[in-house]
């Protein structure tokens, strides 16, 4: 099986070449991404738990899913097949906004990404693909607040920088 590619870019979010993934990730190259936040209608979301056995930052918490446009995917595609891949259901999504994060992980890669951010609704419970989802749950917007402040340690980097500015969206956009 062939490495998977990610789609680099300038920080205007211009496609300028494709590089494989380890590659982009051991060199530091900004790289076009995606994170999808499932929320139910009780406004909690649907976290999962990295696979144990993930090349970074595994068992630790994160959104629904995350992952890399392939080339010619819209984002809103890439992250409709990748919530099927790693939790097993498909919703409607619609992107939020986007930003440019950088951070260096103990193992010597270094996630470099202009990441979209993404957003849907699901009320049922996932069929999370073990390969990549170690277990999943719903939690409210204020109780991971409040975890992020006192257990850090158990959530993704890029979650973390995303949540705030996530939260501030989910409150000015109440269900």
């Amino acid at each position: 099986m062939t490495e998977e590619k990610v789609i680099l870019v300038n920080e205007n979010d211009e496609p300028i070449g494709l590089m494989e993934k380890l590659e982009a990730h051991e060199k530091a190259v900004l790289h076009r991404a995606f994170s999808v936040f499932v929320l139910n209608d009780k406004n909690e979301v649907m976290l999962q738990q990295r696979a144990h056995h993930k090349y970074h930052s595994p068992l630790l918490w994160t959104n629904t899913c995350c992952s890399h446009q392939r080339e010619g995917e819209t984002n809103i595609q890439a992250g409709s097949r990748r919530l099927y891949e790693e939790m097993g259901f498909t919703t409607e999504l619609k992107e939020l906004f986007h930003f440019i994060y950088k951070a260096p992980f103990d193992n010597g890669l270094t996630e470099h990404e202009l990441d979209h951010v993404m957003i849907g609704y699901y009320n049922e419970a996932p069929k999370i693909n073990p390969d990549e989802v170690e277990s999943w749950k719903w939690m409210s917007i204020e109780a991971i607040r409040d975890d992020i402040q006192t257990q850090s340690e158990n959530y993704t980097v890029w979650f973390k920088i995303i949540f705030d500015e996530f939260y501030h969206y989910l409150e000015d956009h109440k269900l």
